[in-house]
């Protein structure tokens, strides 16, 4: 793959436009693609330090609000779980912010490899959900639904074959969560391995694009499923984050969301294959999630973990 491929003249470009890189000479600056599913990231070294530089992908303005979006990654920054944030535009979504040296990006297969990585993940959104960090969006599972079901309305797609069923079977769902609402907190809302970033120590977490105040429990289950976390790791997750063992309640929150996430995030998989992105076979992508989500559902266990949310 050439650089033009990667995007390090596009990168290159847009480092003109701002300030702290006026007038460096190309010679000046290193610019490594770090991959992204939607949007453009890079390492910029540059006089011994070290930048990541994030660009928007195409499209990404229908469904993220970049002011909410660097308003978040300055909170989790200031909370101490973000590496620190130097260039926010809210009006391009040009990002830059320094580089977490000497970390491993976080996979499935390094959450299984590493030793202490679900324990680490655990205790970095713990830092996160009692930081006391205000985040300006509220993330609201069915409203997300709602908007993504709209944006999808004006493009050429079909939704998999019973996803307005499950949707329905899912208001069971709604009506549990309400009934013992948790205490909104600072959340990340779609904790992808890539966007974790282990030193052996800690957990560092990036990208916050989709963050807002919301459930905490969200956090877990999304992580879980993401990570295709073993029932171990999901344990060792959770000790880690509660110092303990979580509650019936809890605990059934964290194997809902393992369900609505992928009920949400099936819509957004569509919207990425009707965009035309190339990253991926994201039509797979929608498909495979909302066949997790329906068998999760299927099962004799999860009538009761809702019971248990509904009582509290």
């Amino acid at each position: 793959m050439s650089k033009d491929d990667q995007g390090i003249g596009e990168a290159r470009k847009v480092l003109d436009g701002l300030e702290m890189f006026w007038c460096l000479d190309e010679h000046d600056l290193e610019i490594r693609r770090l991959g992204g599913l939607t949007n453009l990231v890079f390492r910029v070294d540059m006089n011994g330090e070290q930048y990541v530089l994030r660009i928007p992908g195409k499209g990404t303005e229908e469904y993220i609000n970049r002011a909410n979006e660097m308003q978040a990654a300055q909170e989790a920054a200031k909370a101490g779980v973000s590496p620190d944030v130097v260039v926010a535009d809210a009006k391009t979504g040009v990002m830059v912010t320094r580089l977490v040296d000497d970390a491993v990006t976080m996979s499935p297969e390094n959450f299984k490899s590493i030793k202490g990585t679900p324990a680490r993940a655990g205790a970095v959104l713990k830092k996160l959900h009692s930081s006391g960090a205000k985040f300006n969006f509220r993330f609201e599972l069915f409203a997300m639904i709602d908007e993504y079901l709209k944006v999808l309305s004006t493009k050429d797609v079909e939704l998999p074959e019973g996803y307005h069923d499950v949707l329905k079977q899912a208001e069971s769902v709604r009506k549990a969560l309400a009934a013992h609402k948790l205490p909104l907190v600072a959340c990340h809302c779609d904790p992808l391995c890539e966007n974790f970033l282990d030193t052996g120590k800690r957990m560092w977490v990036v990208d916050w694009e989709y963050s807002g105040m919301n459930d905490p429990m969200w956090d877990l289950g999304d992580l879980s499923v993401e990570g295709q976390f073993t029932p171990a790791q999901d344990e060792e997750m959770i000790r880690a984050y509660f110092g303990g063992e979580p509650s019936p309640s809890e605990l059934g929150r964290i194997v809902i969301y393992k369900a609505m996430c992928d009920l949400l995030w099936t819509l957004w998989g569509l919207i990425q294959h009707a965009n035309k992105n190339p990253v991926d076979d994201f039509w797979a992508y929608a498909t495979n999630r909302f066949a997790r989500c329906k068998a999760l559902m299927a099962t004799p266990e999860f009538p009761a973990h809702v019971a248990a949310v509904k009582k509290g």
